[in-house]
């Protein structure tokens, strides 16, 4: 299961530097085919620490295969965009291609690096943008509502997904984006007739901070900004410190992040939180060909877990072997964890868990 993260912004409020400090390869991904597929997409493995324990048990051939994510820097956005203007056309059609929205606000106070709206204010920059994304929803809705509204007095199937387009122009009449509705975000979301309309304020959102370094440890600043986006997820990162963290052996990347007061790096929290928004996990498979992680949805059952792997695997399920982590490290192997009874044989009704290393028995 590919997933897709766009990073947005105004210009100016370091969202570039945050992409380039995502997309710069470490030790993690020194084996996993990453690659700046585009000049502005990029690959980035999620973090997950249970790969090279495992790795260690198993000394898979040639490595390991983290879950990874996609980020894309899509183009600056300025005011009527909506309408055109700057690089809004470009702008809003690259959302449109992305699972989730992640919103780099400018919060640092860097005197030689100038604003586009001349002062710094996030809780303006963030009505601009969700402005623009409002806007641009507004107008795919009128274009098609009056007609389904018309279709659906001659086919009574169509009324609940009309009912839930007018809904949802109440909603962005009223300024208001269509995530601020989760339930009205599933019926557009699972109606065909309003899914195909790829409308942009019903993909997951994240707020990033792009703060001075002091704000990072800043409670009170942190609440304070946080209260600008209520029910919503939220970092606070340094896109600065960020690459510099890229460039650095791990020891001194630690102690200059002990320097700060924090524990990791900003943008693990941002893969991490990311992978979440967009209702994902992982499970693990291992052995000596490989150690992989595979991403499903968070309620996956195990045979679309096996269909993560291939098509055929799902059609031809027939069970699967499931041992937790943990007991996977203890034991040492799938002999010794079989012959302790950790292994549980579960079949299509079970839905996975974060934890499970998995085998599964197929039929093609």
């Amino acid at each position: 299961m590919g997933l897709s993260i766009g990073i947005v912004g105004l210009p100016n409020v370091g969202k570039s530097t945050l992409f380039n400090a995502l997309t710069k390869n470490d030790a993690l991904a020194a084996n996993y085919p990453f690659a700046t597929i585009e000049p502005n997409t990029g690959i980035v493995p999620i973090p997950d620490d249970r790969l090279a324990k495992l790795a260690e048990l198993f000394k898979p051939t040639p490595d390991i295969v983290p879950a990874a994510i996609k980020f894309v820097d899509i183009a600056g956005l300025v005011a009527g965009a909506s309408k055109g203007e700057g690089l809004g056309n470009q702008f809003l059609s690259h959302i449109r291609e992305v699972d989730a929205i992640a919103m780099v606000v400018r919060a640092f106070t860097k005197d030689d690096v100038q604003h586009v709206e001349a002062t710094i204010n996030p809780k303006r920059d963030i009505d601009i943008i969700q402005t623009e994304l409002v806007l641009a929803d507004l107008q795919t809705v009128d274009k098609r509502l009056p007609a389904l509204d018309k279709e659906s007095r001659s086919n009574v199937k169509l009324k609940p997904a009309t009912e839930a387009l007018a809904h949802a122009k109440q909603l962005l009449d009223s300024g208001q984006p269509l995530w601020q509705d989760q339930s009205l975000v599933k019926r557009l979301a699972e109606a065909d007739e309003t899914k195909s309309l790829q409308l942009l304020t019903i993909k997951p959102i994240l707020y990033i901070f792009n703060a001075d370094e002091t704000d990072l440890t800043d409670v009170n600043k942190q609440k304070e900004l946080s209260n600008l986006v209520v029910r919503s997820q939220v970092l606070f990162v340094n896109a600065q410190m960020e690459v510099e963290l890229k460039d650095l052996p791990e020891n001194e990347a630690e102690e200059l992040l002990k320097s700060v007061g924090i524990e990791q790096p900003g943008l693990n929290k941002l893969v991490a939180a990311a992978y979440s928004a967009l209702g994902l996990q992982s499970y693990l498979t291992a052995g000596p060909k490989e150690v992989r992680a595979w991403t499903i949805s968070a309620f996956a059952t195990a045979p679309e877990a096996a269909g993560a792997i291939h098509s055929d695997f799902q059609k031809g399920f027939i069970a699967a072997d499931i041992v937790k982590f943990d007991d996977m490290i203890t034991a040492g192997s799938w002999a010794t964890a079989r012959s302790r009874g950790k292994v549980r044989t579960e079949g299509k009704a079970y839905v996975m868990q974060p934890d499970d290393v998995v085998e599964f028995k197929f039929n093609v």
